[in-house]
């Protein structure tokens, strides 16, 4: 069975730098990781943004901005626009290159945001069916549908580092395993 490892957590625990960090161990290691990641932007203190990043390129694009701060078109999302087209351009390609090339997949963050877009629906449907190890920050809303499909990290201030340790060695131990085959 191939390793699947979600992580899910309130907001700020450091979900994203705990997958940044595994991901950044595993290319240290000489794996090839593929994926993307979610960062906030933030201007004087308060955050006005997502934007998404490609780990193989770094290629970068804006999946989200403050309504009326941006240029780009997209989809009204609370007080963000979520510009569908970014993610379509940035995010599923970097994942469609995971699936063909990279040793693991990571993913950060699967959420409401990035499911206006059917193309990275489709694709995370194409990342969790594949034999690829998989590591995927799902949002707290979307914990239910996606807990039965892999192992569900939850992470807290008081856990995030022993929850690395963790992560890291399973990952770590699947990437190697596979190295056997």
């Amino acid at each position: 069975m191939v390793l699947r490892i979600l992580v899910t957590g309130p907001a700020g625990v450091g979900k994203t730098t705990l997958v940044e960090r595994i991901a950044k161990e595993a290319d240290r290691w000489g794996y090839i990781v593929g994926g993307m990641i979610t960062r906030e932007v933030r201007r004087n203190g308060r955050r006005v943004g997502f934007k998404i990043t490609a780990l193989d390129t770094g290629e970068e694009g804006t999946l989200a901005s403050i309504r009326g701060t941006s240029h780009l078109p997209g989809v009204p999302f609370g007080k963000y626009i979520v510009h569908v087209d970014e993610i379509e351009r940035v995010g599923v390609p970097a994942i469609r290159r995971g699936l063909a090339e990279a040793d693991l997949i990571v993913i950060d963050e699967i959420g409401p945001m990035e499911y206006r877009s059917d193309g990275f629906v489709k694709v995370i449907g194409e990342a969790l069916k594949s034999e690829k190890p998989f590591l995927g920050v799902v949002h707290r809303r979307f914990v239910y549908r996606f807990r039965p499909l892999g192992k569900l990290h939850t992470l807290s201030v008081e856990n995030r580092n022993r929850e690395f340790g963790i992560i890291l060695d399973e990952v770590m131990e699947e990437l190697r395993g596979s190295e056997v085959e």
